[in-house]
């Protein structure tokens, strides 16, 4: 079964049976789609919407908290690929995943991308041990490739949101003209990096139990 095979259904119903009856156990939830299929701003309405109703229950936690710095992509030649599946610490978020799962009484610290010094802050976010649901969210959480397999032990649930591809490229293309981006630097920032990105994640990500559709305007 592929990603697109996966059953349609509403953000909120797909969470919906996780913050009924769980007592003290706390479940992980994978949000996962391409970049600019607006992951973050969903999960981050999601968890607002949930705390409204059960206060401090809910945490958001964003796998671009582990992007490698700079100070390593350099050196390596990888700062024009910077977001792609191999700039990750893919090792860290699989430690904070298991801490997360398997110390649920006590309170964790977690780190957060700052997009406008495009540096990640360690220790930005604290996910406390009344937060019961955490929403985990970020583009390559279900790739089937060696180093992100084994998120998958962590996630009591998956999440797939579905744009369409034309879509996709102009929400990135719109997102990189707001920040002054333009010409031939454009250019190479989008087919040189975001839309292999997508590319990457539409063939090669794992079915998700369900697919939520995110937008069809750019």
């Amino acid at each position: 079964m592929s990603t697109a095979d996966a059953p349609v259904i509403d953000i909120k119903a797909a969470v919906a049976d996780l913050l009924e009856g769980q007592g003290a156990d706390r479940r992980i939830v994978a949000i996962a789609g391409c970049p600019g299929s607006g992951k973050s701003t969903l999960a981050d309405r999601l968890c607002e919407e949930i705390n409204a109703r059960l206060p401090g229950q809910c945490a958001v936690l964003a796998m671009d908290g582990f992007h490698y710095d700079d100070m390593v992509l350099v050196p390596r030649g990888d700062r024009p690929r910077k977001g792609a599946p191999h700039t990750f610490d893919t090792g860290g978020l699989r430690s904070m995943l298991w801490r997360l799962k398997h110390e649920a009484d006590t309170t964790v610290a977690v780190p957060v991308f700052d997009r406008s010094i495009e540096i990640a802050r360690a220790g930005a976010r604290l996910i406390e041990p009344s937060m019961k649901l955490i929403l985990v969210e970020g583009n390559y959480l279900l790739l089937d490739w060696p180093d992100w397999q084994p998120m998958a032990a962590f996630f009591d649930r998956t999440i797939f949101l579905d744009v369409p591809e034309t879509v996709l490229k102009a929400r990135l293309r719109k997102r990189w003209q707001g920040i002054g981006l333009q010409g031939a630097a454009l250019e190479a920032q989008l087919e040189g990096n975001d839309f292999l990105n997508i590319d990457i994640v539409l063939r090669e990500s794992r079915p998700a139990d369900f697919r939520v559709m995110n937008g069809f305007d750019a």
